[in-house]
């Protein structure tokens, strides 16, 4: 089969919620992939960020064969020789203090949404049903009907009525607004470090620091999501560290598993997650042995192979290198660590036209907010392989 025949069979068998580009992918290693007929790209997307640590990691894979080969799933009936053990290692890497696994990112935010309701009425006494959880602007945490609900993004919401009320919008990185909209009813503060899929949107330096603050001040839980962001994308292991700040709730999901299996986390201090009782929340496969043994290997291989500190070091020099093409079609080139977005002036005539001319050079990556390419490669690109890249952007963005 080639290329136009599993198109056909997407296009007549699937959900129409996609606009992917037009290439069918069969393998993946590293920052490489390959379609179905045998022509290489260079992956400048990443899954999201999923696979930070590049495709099929082969420590991560055998990691994920040897423990399906002894026990995969029992449910939270039971308890199992992975969890402890995954709970330990990933709150002695992000300094947290009890976790909450779950299995999307989506499904995180909803979870830390409860946990900081019932953490609201039976902690800080708000009156029942009146709780109110402040958001952003431009944000994106997920596809479920709460959580569209509370976005700002029309097509998102399109056709979903009604939502679930309780939710405050204020402008992002307006640390006033924050203040403003802030009422004795508020339990909880929740922001992306940095906005993705809103396009590479960077808050002003010290606005996490400022939230902070004004967290502490009005006793409101303070909920970062680093789904896209954290497990090194930015630089740092969180893109939180770069103020030195500590949410209340933290957020991962994606690159977790590095790729290889749905698995997210709340990641919390005890006061917050310690609302939650034997029946209060749960999921059937949140914590299974075989997600937890994934996700183990996943934090392992980021930390001993330093893919963190090469996101650190080689984001700067892609940036500058971006900002050298003197293209008439860019506006700014903006991101932190190998989280970059290059948006276009809107007489470019959108981001995808550019992002299918640098497919047919051996480069896919996405449009975002319609301007903006990101690229976000897995974070074990080598500084030649960015250059390889670079060759074919400029090509790109200097052509008519």
């Amino acid at each position: 089969m080639k290329t136009h025949d599993f198109i056909a069979l997407e296009e007549e068998y699937g959900a129409k919620n996609y606009h992917p580009l037009d290439v069918v992918l069969t393998k993946g290693q590293g920052i490489w992939v390959w379609d179905v007929e045998g022509n290489k790209y260079l992956d400048c997307l990443a899954s999201y960020s999923a696979v930070n640590q590049g495709h099929c990691h082969p420590k991560i894979v055998a990691a994920m064969v040897e423990q399906a080969q002894k026990l995969s799933l029992v449910s939270r009936a039971f308890r199992n020789d992975q969890l402890g053990l995954f709970y330990k290692e990933i709150c002695e890497l992000t300094n947290s203090h009890m976790v909450l696994p779950m299995n999307s990112g989506a499904e995180a935010v909803e979870s830390c949404i409860k946990a900081v309701r019932k953490w609201g009425y039976q902690v800080k006494g708000v009156p029942e049903g009146q709780a109110e959880i402040i958001v952003c602007d431009n944000n994106f945490h997920g596809r479920t009907i709460t959580i569209v609900g509370f976005s700002t993004e029309e097509q998102y919401r399109d056709g979903y009525a009604p939502f679930t009320p309780g939710f405050i919008t204020v402008p992002f990185g307006d640390t006033e607004a924050l203040e403003r909209a802030i009422t004795p009813n508020t339990v909880a503060f929740l922001v992306e470090p940095i906005q993705g899929e809103g396009g590479i949107i960077i808050p002003p330096q010290g606005y996490l620091q400022q939230v902070r603050e004004i967290c502490d001040r009005n006793r409101i839980v303070f909920i970062t999501d680093e789904i896209q962001t954290g497990l090194g994308r930015t630089g740092k292991l969180l893109a939180e560290e770069h103020e030195g700040v500590v949410a209340d709730l933290t957020l991962v999901g994606k690159a977790l598993s590095g790729g290889l299996y749905p698995i997210s986390a709340v990641l919390s201090n005890k006061e917050v997650l310690g609302v939650f009782q034997p029946g209060d929340h749960g999921s059937t496969y949140g914590g299974n042995p075989l997600a937890c043994a994934v996700a183990r290997a996943a934090l392992k291989v980021l930390v001993e192979e330093k893919m963190v500190e090469n996101a650190a070091a080689l984001g700067p020099y892609f940036m500058e290198r971006l900002r050298e093409i003197n293209s008439p079609h860019v506006k700014e080139v903006r991101g932190k660590g190998l989280m970059i977005g290059v948006e276009l002036h809107k007489e470019a005539g959108g981001a995808r036209r550019f992002c299918v001319r640098l497919k047919e050079k051996g480069l896919l990556c996405k449009e975002t907010h319609e301007n903006v390419i990101r690229f976000a490669p897995p974070l074990v690109i080598a500084k030649e392989d960015i250059d390889w890249a670079l060759v074919r952007i400029a090509d790109v963005l200097m052509a008519p």
